[in-house]
């Protein structure tokens, strides 16, 4: 008899250091729902053939097939390589993925794209720590997929663990910059940087929606596995969680 408490499963870049503990603080509240964690080497972000080769598929099935030997109910790859290397990748890699652990499976950038179509955003904003031809091809994507962007502000950097290191001031400008540019939705495309935490600042102040990749990672994830209760204190996307879904 499986327990009643949902276990989340997620595989998350080897350099890492937002995904765990910002995803710990979203369900801080939450004595029902443990998330389980494995890892895969990415180190640099880049469209080098050498970097993308770090999102092989079979990576990823090796580390959903770990994750289904402790019964999740759910797996996400909690990294944003879709966005670049294009969601159809994803769609195929969440097949691979589901097969591998018994459960079903989503990625950040399907969970930011079903985000985006849920609140209908219309003029999306991009803010990634990315290259500006990373983040064309992201943009492509998105376009390609009903949310051409509005403005985008990239910060130049390839190396993954850097991610992590920019600070509050810094996406505050950056922030501020594509809400004035009269964006309705920003689309936080990273799951190394650290902004959760600041989606029911910016929401407030300025009225744009706030998609940040690791809340809705988590947003979708726990839809999948059959839980809906909003989280709070984080902006309206995790408060407002989609309808039990039983597909990614």
């Amino acid at each position: 008899m499986r327990p009643t408490a949902r276990r989340i499963g997620m595989i998350t870049p080897s350099s890492n250091t937002v995904v765990e503990p910002v995803t710990g603080e979203l369900l801080a509240a939450r004595h029902d729902v443990s998330v389980h964690f494995t890892r895969l080497r990415v180190t640099s972000i880049s469209l080098d053939p050498a970097d993308t080769r770090q999102f092989a598929q079979d990576s990823f099935v090796d580390a959903s097939r770990l994750l289904g030997d402790a019964r999740v109910d759910v797996v996400a790859w909690n990294g944003t390589s879709g966005s670049w290397l294009g969601p159809g990748r994803d769609e195929l890699l969440c097949d691979a993925m589901a097969r591998a652990a018994g459960a079903p499976a989503t990625t950040s950038t399907l969970a930011v794209l079903a985000a985006l179509r849920a609140f209908r955003a219309r003029r999306t904003g991009l803010l990634t720590p990315y290259t500006r031809d990373v983040g064309d091809a992201i943009a492509g994507h998105y376009a390609d997929h009903g949310f051409p962007v509005h403005a985008a502000r990239h910060f130049g950097r390839t190396t993954n663990y850097d991610f992590a290191l920019l600070g509050d001031a810094e996406l505050d400008e950056a922030f501020d910059t594509l809400a004035a540019a009269g964006c309705d939705a920003v689309a936080v495309v990273c799951t190394n940087l650290r902004a959760a935490h600041l989606a029911a600042r910016w929401e407030s102040r300025s009225g744009v929606l706030v998609v940040d990749s690791v809340a809705a990672t988590l947003w979708q994830a726990l839809a999948l596995a059959g839980d809906t209760t909003p989280i709070t204190g984080y902006g309206r996307l995790p408060a407002h969680p989609p309808a039990v879904q039983t597909q990614r």
